[in-house]
């Protein structure tokens, strides 16, 4: 008999794991009951209420969307209920879920999670992952519990991080990854054994706030160039020249060295604690994106200026 299933995510990252997920139920006898994705948001100047990716492939697959606001909300709990879900599948949702709603489906909730947990628990781990300087990460589906992604871990995918991988570029590969794992997990779903996550190596992926995104110079150039990629595309890396915001796109880590924050007397390299950065691709507030060459060319910085 086939599982009937509630697929919950919200933002583009939760897409291609939904889309693994329908392709699968729909070749092996399963059905997705039920989408759950946040509430549509007002965006733009018109603040025109938006609805979420997942709300709209959800949609366009002809399954019944639902949106609480709140899931301490009884008579939320109660529509939840009468899914009758063998299984809860949840990514990137965006909101808590209580533990009468884990308890719910009859064999629980699995997260899909961008990381190798118990590394980098919470809510930025691809962002944490570059900025740390990890080689490695990946995704886990996880036997969701009421503590932050404390959870057994049913299966786990590996995936290298490249020396170019953005939080962008990442955030696409580990998608389809995920897709790609929980479509195994539920092909193995009768067999699996959930593993306690190790008591070792446990780190959080804190929330990203936009306060970090300023870059010191006083750190070594590496550190500064995962800390770029790491940020990118949101909410981007910058630094303060001439009392404007200079946002940094893409740049690299040269082994030359001088005062830590002072432009060098050639290219659009400034030094660093150890190492100097090049900048590749940076953008003005208001401006389009341009190469290093050009913003020095505008005479965006000068030899000597300290940033």
């Amino acid at each position: 008999m086939g599982l009937r299933l509630i697929f919950m995510g919200t933002p583009d990252f939760a897409v291609s794991a939904f889309a693994a997920v329908q392709a699968f139920a729909s070749a092996n006898g399963h059905e997705i009951v039920a989408v759950y994705a946040r509430p549509p948001a007002k965006q733009g100047r018109g603040l025109k209420l938006v609805q979420a990716p997942v709300h709209q492939a959800g949609e366009a697959a002809g399954i019944a969307v639902f949106t609480p606001s709140s899931l301490r909300d009884e008579a939320a709990l109660e529509v939840f209920q009468k899914h009758e879900a063998d299984l809860a599948i949840v990514v990137a949702y965006g909101m808590i879920l209580p533990q009468v709603w884990l308890d719910t489906p009859r064999l629980g909730c699995w997260n899909i999670h961008a990381s190798l947990l118990p590394r980098w628990r919470g809510a930025a781990p691809i962002q944490r992952a570059i900025m740390a300087g990890d080689t490695h990460t990946g995704v886990a589906i996880m036997q969701m519990e009421a503590g932050l992604d404390t959870g057994p871990v049913l299966l786990s995918r590996e995936l290298a991080i490249g020396p170019q991988d953005t939080a962008a570029s990442l955030q696409n590969r580990l998608a389809d990854l995920g897709g790609q794992a929980v479509t195994q997990a539920l092909m193995e779903q009768a067999s699996l054994i959930a593993q306690p996550q190790a008591v070792d190596g446990i780190c959080y992926a804190e929330k990203i706030d936009k306060a970090e995104a300023r870059l010191d110079f006083t750190r070594s150039a590496s550190e500064l160039d995962f800390h770029i990629r790491g940020l990118s595309p949101f909410p981007g890396a910058w630094f303060e020249a001439d009392g404007e915001r200079v946002k940094v796109l893409q740049a690299q880590a040269l082994p030359q060295d001088g005062v830590a924050g002072e432009v060098a007397k050639t290219g659009a390299i400034i030094y660093c604690g150890q190492g100097a950065l090049e900048l590749l691709r940076v953008q003005k507030a208001g401006k389009g994106a341009m190469s290093g060459e050009d913003f020095m060319r505008g005479r965006g910085l000068r030899a000597g200026q300290k940033v």
